[in-house]
């Protein structure tokens, strides 16, 4: 499918694992989301675009590269998707957080 990226890294299974068991406490299923956010943010900012700057080191003066462009947006889909932003934004701290809100019909499930 296009535009949909399956990150089936070792490391998100084992702690998908974790947290599907029923005798995972709530501070480990946390933990545990935190870290995988962690390494879903390095899968999903993998293809962002660079520029470089000169900045100066305490040897010399040197071109670096820099994130291009505007600032990231992390969009989160309230409720399930908000444990992820803790993560997401230790990597990004200067990202902006938006929200989006959805509602489903119960009887439905549309």
């Amino acid at each position: 499918m296009q535009g949909v990226t399956v990150v089936d890294h070792p490391l998100v299974q084992h702690k998908l694992t974790i947290m599907r068991d029923k005798d995972t406490s709530t501070a480990s299923f946390r933990r545990l989301l935190r870290e995988i956010s962690l390494l879903l943010c390095y899968e999903v900012t993998r293809e962002l675009a660079l520029t470089t700057r000169v900045i100066e080191t305490p040897l010399k003066t040197i071109e670096a590269p820099t994130l291009e462009g505007k600032k990231l947006v992390f969009a989160s889909v309230l409720r399930a998707g908000n444990g992820l932003l803790e993560g997401l934004l230790d990597l990004v701290p200067a990202a902006r957080v938006a929200h989006i809100g959805l509602y489903r019909d119960h009887e439905t499930l549309e």
